[in-house]
């Protein structure tokens, strides 16, 4: 493509260095969409004639058809998916081919092809994310009464239903898919017409090709169209903090499989055994999440330290801009489809979740809000609390046995009942809080709102 300025051919090995087309295949249907709408804006200017402008659509149609048939071969020798069709084309059609890249450079339609993509793979995401919420709806619906121990520091801090702590993880996610739905607005907008860098003298009709592929707009800056990269950036960081999320929903699954908890059961085909010890139920899904959300993290790192010190315009380091994207997005997806059909099908232990539950120390800040609504100072009912605790411990008696006025006249005699999960779950009607009534209406809500 650039035979007129070079009289050497490309080394093999610069050819392997900088080919692209062995990961960048994969834009195929964005390019060959793009080039089509560049097409048609340059029949209206009348650098195509109808038969030229059919014939590329044409030929680019059947390309694509035999891209999905697996018939077409992509040559190294022509680096990247943007010069592979284009060739293609051009031996198919004969001169019309060697019009199509007129006013457009291989940077912008790059530009164009990749946030096409990464739109579609958006929408993807987006529905994945919700498979997986309803999942964990489904579940927290089920469990909406079981009461297990809240944690904070991984010490049991408070009673909780596991319908509210499932619930915790769709709200998470919520906000991961606001956050995608958010890069897509801004990343919307169409580059091709940018050219190298500075447009072209050849003028296309740059409003009607976005609006042929979608886009809501146009860039208002050919340099910064070309050299941006803050949309795939930030997909990532989208991408990195749902896996985060997820990787925090696994340690808790993790936590709750172990013999020590034992709170949750997941299925056989969601687990794997031992290759020595046989009594072994392992939670890879869980494990394998939680490490590959470190490799979700270095792609975005990997892409910001790839353009942290580019001027502008474009520069090839851009080229690496395409693996971090495609493999965080095939990780994703991987495992929010593997999640949703493991939470589907796991089980909860409600004996042991009841058992944990029971132990009165999760009630002593209940206690303590039973000492101030009688007029004892937070901090001097903390105190008083604290002393009991200290009491059960050393007399080894559960802390709803103990005599309480004896440790202090504050207690009276109806101190005890606070001691009832049942009670202590009903007082928690603050909007956010886990009384088995609020789970139970947030459940309704995001039952209407998913579907």
């Amino acid at each position: 493509m650039w035979k007129g300025r070079f009289s050497k051919d490309t080394s093999s090995l610069v050819q392997q260095f900088g080919e692209s087309i062995s990961y960048d295949w994969r834009l195929f249907p964005h390019d060959i969409a793009g080039s089509i709408a560049h097409a048609r804006a340059q029949l209206k200017v009348g650098l195509l004639t109808a038969e030229e402008f059919s014939q590329i659509e044409n030929g680019l149609m059947e390309i694509l058809g035999d891209i999905e048939a697996g018939k077409f071969e992509f040559k190294t020798s022509l680096e990247d998916i943007h010069m592979n069709i284009e060739a293609e084309l051009t031996k198919r059609i004969g001169a019309a081919g060697a019009k199509l890249h007129t006013a457009r450079s291989r940077n912008d339609q790059v530009a164009t092809d990749t946030r096409l993509y990464t739109r579609t793979e958006i929408d993807g995401l987006l529905a994945a994310i919700t498979g997986l919420q309803k999942a964990l709806l489904d579940r927290a619906e089920k469990y909406a009464a079981t009461v297990i121990p809240g944690y904070t520091h991984l010490q049991r801090g408070q009673p909780v239903t596991a319908g509210h702590h499932f619930l915790a993880y769709v709200e998470m996610l919520e906000r991961d898919k606001s956050r995608l739905a958010d890069a897509r607005k801004r990343l919307n907008i169409s580059p091709l017409g940018s050219g190298a860098l500075a447009g072209s003298t050849i003028n296309l009709d740059r409003h009607a090709i976005a609006e042929e592929l979608g886009f809501d707009g146009v860039t208002h800056n050919s340099m910064d169209a070309i050299a941006d990269r803050d949309y795939i950036a930030e997909v990532l960081f989208v991408i990195s903090l749902c896996g985060v999320h997820l990787s925090r929903l696994s340690e808790d699954l993790i936590l709750w499989c172990t013999a020590e908890f034992a709170f949750a059961s997941l299925s056989d085909a969601h687990t794997t055994g031992s290759s020595l010890m046989p009594q072994k139920k392992n939670p890879d899904v869980c494990e394998l999440t939680r490490g590959k959300t470190g490799r979700l993290v270095g792609n975005l790192m990997n892409l910001l330290v790839a353009v942290k010190g580019l001027p502008l315009t474009y520069n090839r380091d851009l080229q690496e801009d395409k693996p971090p994207l495609f493999d965080s997005v095939d990780t994703l997806n991987l495992i929010l489809a593997v999640n949703t059909e493991m939470i589907s099908a796991m089980e909860l232990r409600e004996e042991n979740c009841k058992a944990a539950a029971s132990d009165p120390m999760l009630l002593a800040t209940d206690l303590a809000d039973y000492l101030v609504k009688k007029g004892v100072p937070f901090r001097h009912a903390h105190e008083l609390v604290g002393k009991a605790v200290a009491q059960a411990i050393a007399t080894k008696t559960p802390l709803d046995q103990l005599d309480l006025p004896a440790i202090d006249p504050a207690y009276g005699s109806d101190a005890k009942d606070v001691f009832s999960l049942e009670t202590a779950l009903a007082a928690r009607t603050n909007p956010g809080a886990p009384s088995i009534a609020n789970v139970t209406a947030e459940i309704a809500r995001w039952k209407a709102a998913l579907t």
